[in-house]
């Protein structure tokens, strides 16, 4: 949960009594007299005693207690860096105070007013996104949440009401992720789906399993036959925004397999650790979903998630299967592990139908793409090269950073099939990436298309603003991106 109350000011009141503050100022050679930093003393006894310079402040924030018992965190930020280096700079600063589990946070911000507004931004967001507290189930938490946020050297007009939403969304998206798989099920992910949506005010429908069948999305089918409950369906929302027939349609899609064992290609332990988080990608279309409403973002948008299981049965698909998805598509299984490409294919198929003029869909799709990237960037594809340069452009100004890749025609040979009009995989799993987007495509007819293959969505020790694991990696790109389609 968010700070339940946020002060915004130009500046300090005398009488504010804080216990852990944080100093945010510009690249400096040294600290200018105009300047009234709090624990300006401490902080140059603390560099010469640790014989650093104050630039170092830029990669190696530093704190320190005050006389009056105060802890002080300086940070420097330099605004020709990137804006992930500065949001991880920030990060940093943040942690050294939010380690001792304060109720309130202040922060004041200096230099010049542009200055002082890049800084509030990156302050507010990664106070915000961190200062909540994650799902645990231990008797006494280690971590309490920020109760309160003081700002002190800039006032925004509009309170920060992107950097709120945007907060909001990737907390939301973590949260479900870092949930267990007992807790998360697709039945219980779908009722908690359900009372978010009544909340918001989104539209909600579902296409459960018996309807799934009954309309032919053999590919989502095959994969949910599986669990010893038929709890797996197609969840859709629909988000309106304000009223404007310009307005276009956005339709995202997210994989949300709450559990994979890989099926009969059974997982062995330490690649199956850590399964319960593959439904990020249906957690980030969500995340992104509300941040686009807290935000009021201009779009019309809807949200398809693909929520099942992918479990070992009798009744589970298996290798040598032929499948025939919603689209008429005949499908050669190849491996039971690559069920996300299965069910995204009836969901992208759901998606296009409605002619949206954009279709996004997220993915913790393929460990190929985390073994070409690492998990400091996600992968990207698309079928429109100017999509390409958007979603780019995007990452830098969100500190999200993605990575395109190819996927030129001639790789689909590796998916011809000689029984079925396309085969699932391959079974060497070198670029499966590519294969894996190649496979989608063919599921989006002509409609402009991205696929984000979320090889970022755990970076240990937290990444860019975030401080945890699980990151949201997807959700502060997708509002940068929806600004500039």
């Amino acid at each position: 949960m968010l700070a339940s109350l946020f002060q915004n000011t130009s500046s300090i009141d005398p009488s504010t009594k804080a216990s852990h503050t944080l100093v945010i100022l510009p690249k400096l050679e040294k600290l200018p007299k105009k300047y009234d930093i709090p624990g300006e003393e401490s902080l140059n006894k603390l560099l010469l005693r640790r014989e650093i310079k104050l630039t170092d402040l830029i990669t190696t924030p530093v704190s320190a207690n005050l006389p009056d018992g105060e802890l002080c965190a300086w940070a420097m930020i330099d605004t020709n860096q990137t804006v992930f280096e500065q949001q991880t700079t920030v990060r940093k600063a943040v942690k050294l105070l939010l380690g001792e589990n304060p109720v309130e946070l202040h922060i004041t911000v200096h230099g010049t007013t542009q200055q002082r507004k890049i800084f509030s931004e990156l302050a507010v967001f990664t106070s915000w996104v961190n200062g909540a507290v994650l799902p645990v189930r231990k008797n006494k938490p280690v971590r309490k949440p920020l109760e309160k946020i003081f700002l002190y050297g800039y006032k925004d007009a509009g309170n920060f009401t992107l950097q709120r939403a945007r907060a909001e969304g990737n907390l939301l998206a973590r949260g479900l992720t870092a949930l267990p798989a007992n807790e998360l099920t697709p039945t219980t992910y779908r009722q908690q789906i359900k009372k978010l949506a009544e909340n918001e005010g989104w539209k909600y429908q579902e296409y459960d399993f018996n309807k799934l069948k009954e309309i032919g999305a053999g590919a989502f089918v095959a994969v949910a036959q599986g669990s010893d409950t038929e709890d797996a369906a197609i969840v859709h929302l629909q988000y309106q925004g304000k009223q404007n027939p310009d307005n276009k349609t956005i339709a995202i899609v997210g994989k949300g397999i709450c559990f994979d064992t890989g099926g009969h290609n059974l997982k062995p332990a330490r690649y199956m650790q850590g399964m319960h988080e593959d439904m990020n990608g249906s957690a980030v279309a969500l995340g992104i979903l509300l941040a686009a409403t807290r935000a009021e973002i201009p779009i019309k948008m809807d949200c398809w998630l693909a929520i099942a299981q992918n479990h070992i049965s009798p009744r589970a698909y298996k290798q040598n299967d032929i499948i025939t998805a919603l689209s008429g598509l005949s499908i050669e299984i190849v491996h039971t592990d690559a069920e996300g490409r299965m069910v995204l294919a009836d969901t992208l198929t759901l998606a296009n139908q409605l002619k949206p003029d954009l279709i996004i869909d997220f993915a913790t799709l393929t460990g190929s793409m985390k073994t070409a990237l690492g998990s400091r960037y996600s992968g990207i594809f698309s079928n429109r090269d100017e999509l390409l340069q958007v979603a780019i452009a995007a990452g830098k100004e969100s500190g999200e950073r993605v990575c395109v890749f190819p996927m030129d025609s001639d790789y689909e040979e590796s998916l011809e099939s000689a029984i079925a009009d396309i085969k699932q995989c391959e079974l060497g799993g070198e670029f499966d990436h590519i294969l894996a987007a190649c496979f989608l495509r063919r599921f989006v007819s002509d409609t402009p298309w991205l696929h984000m293959d979320l090889s970022a969505s755990s970076h240990k020790d937290g990444l860019g603003a975030v401080d945890s694991d699980i990151t949201g990696f997807g959700v502060s790109w997708a509002i940068e991106l929806l600004k500039s389609v």
